[in-house]
């Protein structure tokens, strides 16, 4: 099908315009102005949207994603959570490596491509994980067919932990293709566990998350990280920044295009403090955990200042049984793929951010950064991955529209000031005020590596 999507606000490159949005054959094939000739829809065949009051942007890009299958499956799983991705105006994924079986080989990486061809509603792409001995089997990997590589610098979810200094100098050297990091030093959140431990037996309470994986362990890992980068002119891309000191280890004095190290903020991390723990508790344990309203303040001001280059959400489901265990058995982590544009707008609607500056950190640094193709901005040839929200409608997140295998949000109770009412993806309509169509699947992701 195609689709005039006819009277939009559009949101692009840092501007908002009216135009109509011509979409064919599952690209982008015109943005046609007021005033522009369009003699030539005489003679197509289309569908026509009326967006006129609605706002047109490019689809989401969540580059951290954790959709939990194979192996994990009770948590969540590829069609379920790129279904309510979708919902929440996410066209195009990237998913971690730290499931049963680790995707640390080429042949288990291919295994979770192949699963995703067959249920994914969104587009995807699988990031290959490192061990403290897979260096070889990296490098077999094809930089054009896979976002990048993933090194758990700090424990969490998952076996998944690279901790020999001549491993990851190993990696860092050799690795061409872009490393992405989870940065927490281990050795000293044990030390801070135990003592919380002695403290306080099974039982330690949620609010001690921060200080137990906390701003110190933080920065001595993302910091060793951007040394080896450094080292090595390494292309690295640092994951969920938790902290204000680890801001001052980023640029904004380039263009992004030109940055060897990048950053990334976090959904969770700039909605919830350390206040939040006794309302929510392990709801929002995260790793790395949210931390102080300072910190929250200073990561979102990094956003703004271009220090932070992307926005993502680190979904990561749990169950609701598996949360309810006491703080050293409760897993860390949670889903946020159905609401992260939403909470971004709501931050648009209190004055905090522009939309120009949602669309440039969810859409068009992120397309940027892994040299993707076609895709992260309203273009023509580009691939139709579009998302049409209304701004003047509101929701108020509740059991009966989380759309989550896991079944529970973080967001519970909060009320939405605008509504996603379609998502395109690679120019077929998947989502349409409440209903899927998945008659069309999504794509993998293809690279253009610099």
């Amino acid at each position: 099908m195609n689709y005039l999507i006819k009277g939009a606000t559009v949101v692009n490159e840092m501007q908002r315009f009216n135009a109509d949005v011509y979409v064919k054959d599952g690209l982008i094939h015109s943005i046609i102005l007021p005033g522009d000739e369009r003699t030539f829809l005489q003679h197509e065949v289309f569908e026509e949207i009326n967006a006129i009051g609605k706002y047109l942007l490019p689809g989401i890009i969540d580059d951290q994603v954790h959709f939990r299958e194979p192996g994990l499956t009770h948590k969540g799983e590829i069609y379920t959570e790129a279904k309510a991705a979708v919902a929440g105006g996410i066209t195009s994924y990237m998913e971690m490596p730290n499931t049963i079986p680790s995707a640390t080989t080429i042949e288990l990486l291919e295994q979770k491509y192949q699963r995703a061809a067959q249920c994914s509603l969104a587009n995807y792409s699988f990031y290959m994980g490192t061990t403290n001995s897979n260096l070889e089997e990296l490098l077999k990997v094809d930089p054009t067919k896979i976002c990048g590589v993933k090194i758990f610098m700090g424990s969490s979810t998952g076996d998944m932990l690279v901790d020999d200094p001549y491993a990851l100098e190993a990696i860092f050297k050799e690795v061409k293709t872009l490393i992405t990091t989870h940065c927490e030093d281990d050795p000293m959140i044990k030390r801070n566990a135990a003592a919380f431990r002695e403290k306080y037996g099974e039982d330690v309470p949620m609010k001690f998350h921060p200080e137990i994986r906390n701003a110190e362990a933080c920065y001595s890992s993302s910091s060793f990280a951007v040394q080896l980068a450094k080292k090595y002119n390494t292309r690295l891309h640092i994951l969920h920044i938790s902290t204000a000191r680890e801001l001052e280890l980023f640029r904004n004095d380039v263009p992004m295009k030109e940055k060897r190290i990048t950053a990334e903020a976090c959904i969770h991390h700039l909605w919830f403090c350390d206040d939040d723990y006794d309302l929510k508790g392990s709801l929002i344990k995260w790793n790395p955990a949210v931390k102080t309203a300072a910190d929250r303040e200073a990561i979102f001001q990094a956003v703004l200042d271009d220090r932070i280059d992307v926005i993502a959400t680190d979904h990561a489901p749990h169950t609701l049984e598996e949360k309810s265990q006491t703080y050293f058995k409760a897993p860390s982590g949670g889903p946020l793929v159905q609401h992260s544009l939403n909470a971004m707008l709501e931050f648009y609607h209190q004055g905090k951010i522009s939309l120009e500056k949602i669309v440039q950190k969810m859409c068009h640094n992120v397309a940027d950064m892994f040299a993707i193709r076609q895709r992260g901005y309203i273009r023509p040839g580009y691939k139709a991955d579009l998302v049409l929200v209304d701004l003047n409608k509101h929701y108020t997140v509740e059991k009966s529209n989380i759309l989550y295998k896991c079944g529970w949000s973080p967001f519970e109770g909060t009320t939405f000031h605008s509504v996603v009412t379609h998502t395109w993806v690679n120019g077929h309509l998947a989502f349409h005020d409440g209903v899927f169509d998945e008659s069309c699947l999504g794509e993998r992701l293809l690279f253009d590596k610099h």
